[in-house]
């Protein structure tokens, strides 16, 4: 018998519901084993961020075991790997690592043309972290860079998406795949209550507005995913818009009326240039994409196109 990791397999759908009680069990496992430690200190202290690191790394290492369960071993010619399916392999990854990182940029334009006449010269990732001055300031760099984009990218996309595109087709798991992202975000209103002194609305407020944008960004990253069949793609993406944050808009008040004007139409070129770009620069045989003919077909379409 074959490794479980070279095993050939398969998710055959059941039922749409099965799928989504599925994806609820792991979004549930993860947010809930942030909690399984005794509540003393906030979420930014070096001993509450190691505590919770080792809770979803737990998660992570079961979660797969989990899709085994669920899977049927098929022919070789008939399935993929079980790392294939989490989108963890070798072709096509420099391209993974990169190209979807410069399409993310490019919607990025008028915020970093903001840093830029901010003065925020800086390496990206280094003044804003892990070279910090103590090591709470480089665990929380840690935290909001490696850690948690990559573990959320593992459990809210590598493995949620093999067990709905079977049953619902790429572009509605597409859809339905952030929701469970977006609704994890829920669980800050717990550290804002117990540690912070906002008002109940206004907490009620920024969670709800925090949960609608990442799951904006959630169907962005499992779009990421389906297209170029690599978990390197997402997760860096990811890292990058944790530290871009969400653009503020009405910083762009802030600037003379001339600096006004180009950062607007750098944000309107950035999105433009972007949307035009989502298809061509994620065209599946760029990132060798194995599993582009059972999960990307539905969103292959010949009139996307680019000539390099």
């Amino acid at each position: 018998m074959a490794p479980y990791w070279s095993m050939q397999i398969a998710f055959p759908c059941l039922t749409q519901v099965k799928a989504v009680l599925s994806c609820l069990l792991l979004a549930v496992a993860y947010v809930g084993s942030l909690y399984v430690w005794k509540r003393e200190l906030p979420r930014d202290h070096p001993k509450t961020i190691k505590q919770r690191t080792l809770s979803v790394f737990v998660v992570c290492a079961a979660a797969p075991l989990f899709l085994l369960l669920i899977s049927s071993e098929v022919p070789h010619s008939q399935g993929l790997s079980l790392c294939q399916h989490l989108g963890v392999r070798n072709p096509g990854l420099l391209a993974a690592i990169t190209v979807p990182l410069v399409l993310t940029m490019v919607l990025f334009l008028g915020p970093l043309y903001m840093l830029y006449l901010d003065g925020s010269h800086d390496v990206p990732f280094v003044e804003r972290g892990v070279f910090g001055s103590n090591i709470a300031s480089q665990m929380v760099w840690l935290r909001n860079y490696l850690i948690a984009p990559f573990t959320e990218e593992f459990v809210f996309r590598a493995c949620m998406l093999p067990l709905l595109v079977p049953c619902f087709g790429c572009p509605t798991a597409v859809i339905v795949c952030p929701l469970f992202f977006g609704v994890a975000h829920i669980h800050h209103i717990i550290e804002r209550l117990r540690f912070g002194s906002e008002p109940l609305s206004a907490i009620i407020l920024t969670a709800f507005f925090q949960s609608c944008y990442t799951t904006v960004f959630g169907a962005y990253s499992a779009f990421l995913f389906v297209r170029t069949g690599h978990l390197a793609g997402p997760f860096i993406c990811h890292s990058f818009c944790n530290y871009m944050g969400f653009p503020e808009i009405g910083h762009v008040f802030h600037h003379s009326p001339r600096h006004r004007a180009i950062i607007t139409a750098t944000f309107i070129f950035g999105l433009v240039t972007f949307l035009f770009l989502l298809y061509p620069l994620t065209t599946p045989s760029w990132y060798v994409n194995a599993m582009c003919d059972s999960r990307s077909e539905e969103f292959s379409t010949q009139e996307h196109t680019i000539e390099l």
